[in-house]
């Protein structure tokens, strides 16, 4: 790796994607951005997904897995692997869903060329094929916001620093973590962009969205009212 170039620390949380997971390793390490951490954290899986894991980690040292004891979710997930990150710059990446190669070339040159805290990009649906953001993309984020989440979250590529100071995720939102962060970044002034360009596939058949929709609804719902989730286990 070069060391001369800033280090981004790639973090990932996933749970039963034996399926997938190597699909979503393998387009971190084709990235034409070669200083990078891959941080991942198996959540209490109970199939293959953190033996194929560990094939990864023990063939790259720059991929590090950590396990939980028990599932614990996305939200907290995240916040562990981030306080593991020694990066100047935090990516995100699902453990469905892939990153073109020269995602983290093109959203680092964007974040320096505009000042930026963070910047998302668009992405490609599959199986469906389907532009997201489409039409929203064109409209100001400070009004978007209060209505929808247009920002992909895999995609999420913000300064260390800046989420740090944020308190990492909301730990009250089990779900949505990701519309309360975005929401809390532009609250507090921080300068965050959409790349026009797209960069990632992102799935949308059999994922958290799909399976959990009326939670992630009850969720996002709460971050457009500013209010604090309930505890809704039995929802």
């Amino acid at each position: 790796m070069n060391k001369e170039l800033k280090l981004i620390s790639v973090v990932m949380s996933v749970y039963n994607s034996e399926k997938t997971v190597s699909q979503a390793i393998d387009s971190i390490l084709n990235q034409t951005y070669s200083n990078i951490e891959l941080l991942i954290m198996d959540d209490c899986s109970d199939d293959q997904t953190y033996k194929i894991l560990k094939t990864y980690e023990k063939k790259y040292m720059f991929i590090k897995v950590f396990r939980n004891d028990k599932n614990i979710g996305l939200t907290k997930s995240l916040n562990l692997l981030i306080k593991k990150t020694k990066g100047s710059f935090i990516a995100r990446q699902d453990g469905d869903d892939v990153s073109y190669k020269d995602r983290f070339e093109k959203q680092l040159d964007f974040i320096e060329k505009y000042n930026l805290d963070a910047c998302t990009t668009r992405s490609k649906t599959f199986p469906l094929d389907e532009l997201r953001p489409k039409f929203s993309y064109y409209l100001p984020l400070r009004i978007l916001i209060y209505y929808k989440n247009p920002f992909i979250h895999g995609s999420l590529m913000i300064k260390r620093e800046i989420i740090i100071n944020l308190g990492l995720y909301d730990e009250r939102f089990y779900y949505s973590q990701d519309y309360k962060l975005m929401k809390d970044l532009i609250n507090n002034n921080y300068k965050i962009k959409i790349m026009k360009e797209i960069l990632y596939l992102l799935n949308t058949e059999d994922n958290i969205s799909t399976q959990f929709s009326k939670k992630q609804k009850y969720y996002s719902k709460c971050v457009q009212k500013n209010i604090i989730p309930n505890n809704i286990e039995n929802f």
